[in-house]
């Protein structure tokens, strides 16, 4: 399948990290989705209930992101892939991307984060 719903670009703002303040402050992570759906019957039909909702999407995603405080962003990234997946049976496929741009790295650097990619069983 080569359908593809995506949302790039969200911006949360999560208590995710390994460090004592990370976990108190938060700081600010950035989500990009990738759903692999099949769309030839709401290309066809033009409803929304033959697709996936964009709007649903986000809220789950946002609300699995955000329910945990984890250590690691591969967690959060996974929580994100399992709840779209667990609520959407109509996507096959989920590359959740996680940008944490202001990590505790010592180096200038423009991003870092994980990508992972979950597929239904």
């Amino acid at each position: 399948m080569t359908d593809t719903i995506f949302v790039r670009g969200l911006v949360l703002h999560a208590h995710h990290g390994i460090l004592d303040y990370e976990g108190e402050v938060g700081q600010r992570f950035v989500i990009d989705l990738e759903l692999s759906v099949d769309l030839s019957a709401s290309s066809r039909s033009d409803r929304l209930a033959d697709t996936v909702s964009y709007a649903n999407v986000v809220a789950t995603a946002t609300a699995a992101f955000k329910d945990v405080n984890y250590k690691l962003v591969e967690g959060a990234a996974g929580a994100v892939a399992d709840a779209v997946l667990a609520g959407f049976p109509k996507v096959q496929s989920i590359k959740v991307t996680v940008h944490k741009p202001h990590a505790p790295i010592a180096a200038i650097f423009d991003d870092a984060g994980v990508i992972l990619t979950r597929m239904r069983s």
